[in-house]
């Protein structure tokens, strides 16, 4: 089995989605006491959030690329960035790993068109609906991004920034949220993005009106397909 390597923290509420997920996974398809090899490096959160604001995105790359360096350098095969918004800067984050970035947006993408998805709603941050990086990469894997309008749009960010990332669930924002899918399916939208990490701690993707897909159990699913690919093979 080859270790994971997760930069989490952004927030930890999601990163502790991940390390269960991954370990469930592991659990399901090894047996017995089996989980997974995870080294993890969790940021403090309000440290990239500023830089966020900030828009100095060359600055949150180094800061998530020396993440990854330590990562690979305490031993992980793969590296893992917990977060939506943070594959901005993919890039660099995975030139300074030296292992392979496993990407959030490359699978999700994968998950979508084994489905014959072509036009999905994205929600997400606001970074990641309105900078472009993300229905970019989406249009170069074929599928036609849709995002909600921009007062849906300021409704998604702040209960990801205001409730999720603080723990909070609240039933009033799953009701924003589903009205927000709803007016969507009027543009001719086929599916939804799940496109923050925290977002499945809100709404569950198997019981929305339009096919869902959790990013979060989508990427946290691939990184065990990595690590157990050798044993995989050796076992067939």
């Amino acid at each position: 089995m080859k270790t994971i390597g997760l930069i989490g923290g952004m927030s930890w509420e999601s990163t502790a989605v991940y390390y269960r997920r991954i370990n469930e996974q592991v659990r399901q398809q090894r047996g017995g006491l089996h989980s997974a090899e995870i080294a993890m490096r969790s940021l403090d959160f309000t440290r990239v959030v500023d830089l966020q604001k900030a828009d100095r995105w060359d600055e949150a790359g180094a800061l998530l690329g020396d993440a990854a360096a330590g990562l690979a350098r305490a031993g992980a095969s793969c590296v893992l960035i917990c977060t939506n918004t943070m594959h901005l800067v993919a890039g660099p984050v995975a030139a300074m790993a030296g292992v392979p970035l496993i990407d959030i947006i490359t699978e999700t993408a994968a998950a979508l068109r084994a489905d014959s998805r072509k036009r999905p709603l994205l929600l997400a941050t606001r970074y990641t609906m309105e900078h472009g990086f993300y229905t970019e990469r989406m249009r170069e894997l074929g599928l036609d991004v849709v995002v909600p309008d921009s007062a849906d749009r300021q409704v998604v960010h702040d209960v990801i920034f205001d409730e999720l990332c603080q723990g909070r669930i609240c039933d009033a924002s799953r009701a924003a949220y589903l009205d927000i899918i709803e007016r969507a399916r009027d543009r001719g939208v086929d599916s939804v993005i799940l496109g923050c990490t925290e977002i499945s701690l809100l709404l569950d993707p198997a019981r929305l009106t339009l096919p869902g897909y959790d990013s979060t159990a989508i990427h946290a699913d691939a990184a065990v397909r990595f690590a157990l690919a050798d044993d995989l093979e050796q076992a067939a």
